[in-house]
């Protein structure tokens, strides 16, 4: 995974860095949804597949990688690797159970929320000051969400909005950890969290009853790109705050509900396109001028 990485970082350790990273990342774990609605299992058996598979990619990823080992590796995290493996089951829970009940674009445009929410508690646990351009490019972003939920609050998916809702509190709080400790392993993160979500989902899983089908499907998430895309806002959180990498995540918001339409003919409401252009908008403005300025 490193030396997968090492071409986009050696350049310079900067905010453009930490902005392309995180782009990529967003881009690859826009593609979840069509794993997860393909698998044709339901929402424990997926989470416990997409954890299997997490758990067994970063853990020979980090062994290939990291000359620590895994026990150095895991010492010299320390507790935060443990909340931030925590954080990520939480997450990935949301997601998966949120994607099942809800629409999909649904689902990415609360996730969306999350850079106003990580500035929240950036500002409350980090005392870190949020830029004027942050604060005004949330403040756009969020309209774009509001003019998006306005066509849909009479969907009555509610169970499905409260996991996303879950879902992007727990994602927040994993940046947000991770900027304050940037020396725990991304890898290791990721990885524990994979272990911890399969055995949680073990007991309500049926393994038995997969087709082959459900596991070429899960391993191909599992294993590439769902890991690697987390990873990428992971190590983004090195050279940005955890509300830009949130904010730059929130390409998904656009990404998605367009897999959504492609793979499954789920057709977006006029609110839906007309929020998500100008979330995607603002995305692309406040990423070009933040590169410029740090040329």
């Amino acid at each position: 995974m490193t030396a997968f990485l090492r071409p986009l970082l050696v350049a310079k350790n900067s905010r453009t860095t930490g902005f392309v990273v995180a782009l990529l990342g967003a881009l690859l774990m826009s593609i979840d949804p069509i794993f997860i609605r393909y698998a044709g299992v339901s929402g424990f058996d997926t989470a416990f597949l997409f954890g299997l598979f997490s758990a067994i990619s970063m853990s020979v990823f980090l062994k290939v990688n990291d000359k620590r080992g895994f026990r150095r590796v895991i010492v010299q995290s320390g507790w935060p690797l443990l909340f931030a493996g925590i954080l990520m089951v939480g997450s990935a829970t949301g997601l998966v159970f949120s994607i099942k009940n809800t629409s999909i674009a649904n689902t990415f445009v609360i996730l969306s929320a999350a850079p106003a929410v990580s500035a929240i508690f950036s500002w409350l646990l980090l005392r870190e000051k949020t830029s004027r351009t942050t604060i005004i490019a949330i403040i756009t972003v969020m309209i774009g969400i509001g003019i998006v939920v306005s066509g849909s609050v009479h969907s009555g998916n509610w169970l499905g909005d409260a996991l996303a809702v879950f879902s992007v509190i727990c994602l927040s709080l994993m940046f947000t950890l991770l900027r304050k400790y940037p020396d725990v392993s991304r890898l290791a993160s990721v990885a524990l969290g994979g272990l911890l979500l399969a055995s949680v989902m073990l007991f309500f899983a049926e393994p038995s009853h997969y087709s082959v089908n459900t596991w070429l499907i899960m391993a191909a998430m599992g294993l590439f790109t769902a890991p690697l895309g987390r990873v990428m806002s992971m190590v983004a959180t090195r050279y940005i705050t955890a509300a830009e990498v949130s904010m730059t995540l929130m390409l998904e918001t656009v990404l998605a509900p367009v897999w959504g339409f492609l793979f499954f003919a789920e057709v977006p409401a006029v609110a839906s396109i007309v929020g998500g252009s100008i979330i995607l908008i603002t995305i692309f403005v406040y990423t070009f001028f933040t590169m410029k300025n740090d040329q």
